[in-house]
């Protein structure tokens, strides 16, 4: 309880990406840390053999799921007896002055309807910061409290995103400094290619890592093209059709895939830590948001040999979720 009699404060976070929809709320648990206490998700639905959607489908998807995520969130809510102190929403896909995505508008106005309805306010975040954020809660790394004070190095890597920033915590989020990123293709986008290509439904992430668990063959010559923190990952593409066509064998196909992903995303981080050496700095530490994060083949490639400190989530707060959003919120709140 916030007061004697009172009822406790959460706050509620909303995240209207291109795959998911999704309200979450937090509030300070008995050991005075903040808790995720719902994290409630809808996947946006995609036509079988397609590879995405198109934003004017996305914004009608979610204007189909809101209702019911919503009323999952609430009926959570009601249960606990809380009070919804403040509402953030993402409300641009990244930190950056021309980001903007018209599915983001839905959880903006989903937002602002609740915030109405309770009385308080809202608070907007990226989509990008939210991710980073639900990565240092679900890592333990929050928790440490050191990522909140000191800068360190985050990589987005998803359907929309192939990014690594150095994110400098700032009261309420962070401020990112883009470092790294994917020139052409974004790993998430390889991920659901390759992974429609070998018959998989979209996303295909959590299948293609089962499929490439299946695989007994080694692996040929891996190619990575990483230049100064900037990947190319069309080629990637290319090749695991090329390999597809020859072999006809799809659990090769998506090992293959996945470890190049893996070596790409290690030769990024590898380079912008040679960059701090080159100038005298030390290394930082390293988190890894964003859905393709969730994968369990990747992870081993980024942590071998490291000489920094990693950080990964949990799957369910790898993909596209509310749960850092509603984190922020919180950590904007001056009742925390």
């Amino acid at each position: 309880m916030s007061e004697q009699g009172k009822a406790p404060l959460c706050w509620v976070g909303f995240d209207t990406s291109n795959y998911t929809t999704s309200a979450a709320a937090c509030a300070v648990g008995e050991d005075g840390r903040l808790t995720v206490i719902a994290n409630c998700k809808a996947p946006l639905p995609v036509s079988e053999g397609a590879r995405g959607l198109r934003q004017c489908d996305a914004v009608f998807a979610h204007v189909k799921n809101l209702p019911t995520v919503t009323r999952e969130l609430r009926s959570i809510l009601e249960e606990g007896g809380y009070s919804v102190a403040a509402v953030g929403v993402s409300a641009t896909p990244r930190d950056a002055a021309d980001s903007y995505m018209p599915c983001f508008l839905t959880g903006i106005v989903a937002a602002e309807a609740l915030a109405a309805g309770c009385g308080c306010g809202v608070r907007r975040f990226s989509h990008q910061s939210g991710h980073i954020m639900a990565a240092l809660y679900s890592s333990g790394a929050l928790a440490e409290g050191k990522l909140l004070t000191h800068e360190f190095f985050a990589f987005h890597v998803s359907g929309g995103t192939t990014e690594a920033v150095v994110a400098h915590p700032v009261e309420g989020g962070f401020d990112v400094e883009l470092m790294g990123w994917g020139a052409d293709l974004h790993a998430g986008q390889v991920v659901d290619r390759v992974g429609v290509m070998l018959g998989l439904d979209f996303p295909c992430g959590r299948a293609l890592e089962v499929l490439a668990a299946q695989n007994t063959q080694p692996l040929p010559q891996i190619k990575t093209s990483v230049r100064e923190g900037v990947c190319h990952l069309s080629g990637l593409e290319n090749q695991a059709a090329d390999l597809w066509r020859r072999t006809g064998n799809a659990p090769l196909v998506a090992a293959y895939t996945l470890t190049t992903i893996g070596k790409t995303l290690r030769k990024m981080t590898d380079q912008l830590q040679a960059k701090r050496a080159e100038g005298g700095e030390a290394p930082l530490p390293v988190v890894y948001a964003g859905g393709v994060m969730s994968n369990k083949l990747i992870r081993p490639i980024l942590t071998k040999g490291a000489g920094w400190k990693t950080y990964f989530p949990e799957p369910a707060f790898s993909a596209d979720n509310a749960a850092g959003i509603a984190l922020l919120c919180a950590l904007a709140s001056p009742t925390v």
